[in-house]
């Protein structure tokens, strides 16, 4: 699955690990040892975000592409 929301990915020294978020669905985020894993095990946390927001009939924000402020 290829999402269209922004993905931010970032080393954190702290984790010694990637973090990729999406800005645009609060608490989507997901870490990995390689910039490729982080963003590998996103996509997986995207679709689980989804899922759970149409199971709970939440709205789910469409995707705005790249954000001015980033």
């Amino acid at each position: 699955m290829k999402s269209k929301y922004e993905i931010i990915i970032y080393w954190s020294a702290e984790d010694q690990a990637y973090i990729a978020e999406v800005p645009e669905l609060p608490g989507c985020m997901a870490d990995g040892k390689t910039y490729q894993e982080a963003l590998s095990n996103l996509e997986v946390i995207i679709h689980e975000w989804i899922e759970t927001a149409k199971a709970l009939k939440r709205t789910i924000p469409q995707p705005k592409g790249r954000l001015l402020y980033a």
